[in-house]
């Protein structure tokens, strides 16, 4: 049982650094962008070909697909996304999706349609067992990473400048404009850091959840889920529904494999029955 809770929290912690990118565009930025997965699988490529095809070590690849994710993502921003901050949240959808099947081509005619796999180094290979409990070294690895990107990410956002400048550029932008903050560059800052947590997201997830042209459809919902039940109004509210879903997806495959893969939309309607905002939403917030 120790064990099926460690996995459930390493993968939560896992399902929050793929989501937490979307928490920050969609929750803070009030941009619904369904493509965020897209940006995970392009991190996931960009480990794959790296490490298989010019041997770079692992921890390499990790702050270079945030990067280049980060940057591609500050492209697009800046060619495509921003155009459409003022439009209806139908049109962001549309668009997004767009996206997601185009990245999809995309990957289908570069990398081929087939599981992409890496080998992990030695030292975050293997289990150590504990008094009985199995604890994973890759899986601790995650969960160490996810304690410093979740505090990192809440001090950024709580206790620094640029965090006052999001959250005035959100609220009112007219105003913020007329206090000399640089809203098209603040929002394009913040759009890059999110797609580049997709994508560190992503290529963390590689080895665990694998990773092929269909990753943004198969994950899509599990980003939505995360942001949906933590609420939108804080990085604290994704990060305990990560995992509070993490555990439940984990226990109920093993407890319950006949509908374990319902168990965690069984947990979400359970929640926002209890919570329709979320978790941490203040109620009317946006």
């Amino acid at each position: 049982m120790l064990t099926i809770l460690f996995d459930g929290i390493a993968y939560g912690m896992l399902l929050f650094i793929l989501a937490c990118g979307l928490t920050i565009t969609l929750g803070l930025m009030n941009f619904i962008n369904l493509a965020h997965g897209a940006f995970a699988m392009a991190g996931g490529y960009i480990t794959v070909v790296l490490m298989n095809s010019y041997g770079v070590s692992f921890y390499w690849c990790l702050p270079i697909a945030f990067l280049a994710v980060a940057l591609a993502g500050l492209v697009l921003e800046r060619l495509l996304y921003r155009h459409l901050y003022s439009k209806p949240h139908l049109d962001q959808v549309l668009f997004s999706v767009g996206l997601v099947f185009m990245s999809i081509a995309g990957a289908h005619y570069f990398m081929g349609g087939q599981q992409q796999m890496i080998q992990l180094p030695q030292e975050l290979s293997g289990r150590w067992d504990l008094s009985g409990v199995g604890i994973g070294r890759y899986r601790l690895f995650i969960i160490l990473i996810c304690i410093l990107l979740t505090i990192t990410l809440q001090l950024l956002l709580t206790k620094t400048r640029f965090g006052s400048q999001l959250r005035a550029a959100v609220d009112d932008g007219r105003a913020a404009r007329g206090l000399g903050i640089n809203v098209s560059a603040v929002f394009a800052l913040t759009f890059a850091v999110g797609s580049g947590l997709a994508g560190l997201g992503g290529a963390m997830g590689t080895e665990i959840l694998g990773l092929d042209p269909n990753f943004p459809l198969k994950f899509m919902i599990y980003f939505l889920i995360v942001v949906t039940v933590g609420g939108t109004s804080s990085i604290t509210g994704p990060f305990l529904a990560a995992l509070l879903l993490g555990v439940a997806d984990v226990a109920g495959k093993y407890y319950v494999p006949e509908i374990g893969a319902f168990v965690i939309y069984g947990v979400m309607v359970t929640v926002l029955l209890l919570r329709p905002h979320g978790l941490f939403s203040r109620e009317g917030g946006r």
